[in-house]
């Protein structure tokens, strides 16, 4: 098992500055599954995805109200993060008050806003619209504090088998600055920065419908966030609204979600503006990266 994580490892080195490797995974007779970046019979093509894409739809949602022909729109944040939020009507007919721009405002946490009010032109009809909502977790407008973050686990040492702009898996807007680091599953994950937890999955089971697989989502104080994912199932020990220091048991490494070998994928995002994207950091602490075998490293 050992060496086929670092074969698997090695590979995806070699995806951090290839244009475009594949990678095929391989399962033989005895139920033994492997890695290769060589075409093999019966092997399937692994497909990289988007590792970030919690979704807060529950959490951040329009409300409703109706009194004497008028309606009055609210945004609702259930979350325990500001949230950038950006509201239009569309298909507007018989309708008062409507905006010609979309409207885009700042929701607090655990709070909600009112964004418009509407009226029937004639109230003898109903009124036809239909409300649509972009958000992003984070406040766009503040400033993000240098700091270089403490390695975020117990043990090791460990390498690291994927960089920033790897191109298996680092190369969207979301993840492009991530950093995969190699370990046994069950490695304790603690928090490299101080924080409010703000999201967490703590139910997958290997690759599951979620490719973050389970996750801690942490809010800092200057407002960019640090995530921790591919946890193992059922470890998660902090809740949504926690707030977490700086080595604060958060969970445990696993091989769930989108992963194709035991490791902790971390990354630190901001709101760049109705829109996450990860940003540039650096461990306190040196450390490696794994031997490049694919191409005859060692």
């Amino acid at each position: 098992m050992l060496k086929r994580l670092i074969l698997l490892c090695a590979l995806l080195l070699t995806a951090h500055s290839a244009v475009a490797l594949t990678i095929y995974r391989f399962t033989d007779a005895n139920g033994v599954v492997s890695f290769t970046d060589k075409p093999t019979r019966g092997a399937v093509v692994m497909k990289p995805r988007e590792m970030i894409v919690e979704n807060f739809d529950s959490q951040v949602h329009i409300e409703v109200t109706k009194k004497e022909g008028v309606h009055s729109l609210y945004v609702r944040n259930d979350t325990y993060a500001p949230v950038e939020v950006e509201m239009q009507l569309t298909g507007v007919k018989n309708v008062l008050g409507v905006f010609d721009k979309p409207i885009r405002r700042m929701v607090q946490s655990r709070s909600y806003l009112r964004f418009v009010m509407i009226s029937p032109k004639d109230p003898g009809q109903a009124m036809v619209y239909a409300p649509k909502l972009r958000y992003s977790l984070g406040d766009p407008g503040l400033q993000s504090v240098g700091y270089r973050y403490p390695l975020p686990w117990r043990g090791g040492p460990f390498r690291i088998s994927q960089g920033p702009d790897g191109k298996f898996s680092h190369s969207g807007v979301r993840s492009r600055y991530a950093i995969d680091i190699a370990m046994p599953e069950g490695t304790p994950i603690i928090a490299a920065r101080a924080g409010t937890v703000i999201k967490t999955e703590n139910g997958q089971s290997g690759r599951g419908a979620d490719p973050s697989g389970n996750f801690v989502r942490i809010l800092h104080d200057d407002g960019t966030m640090g995530v921790y994912l591919h946890l193992m199932q059922g470890s998660v020990i902090v809740k949504e609204g926690q707030r977490v220091s700086v080595g604060t048991d958060l969970g445990r490494s696993g091989n769930t979600g989108n992963s194709t070998g035991p490791h902790l994928h971390f990354v630190v995002q901001r709101n760049a503006g109705l829109g996450l994207e990860s940003i540039p950091y650096q461990f306190a602490e040196h450390v490696d990266m794994l031997p490049n075998f694919a191409v005859g490293g060692n």
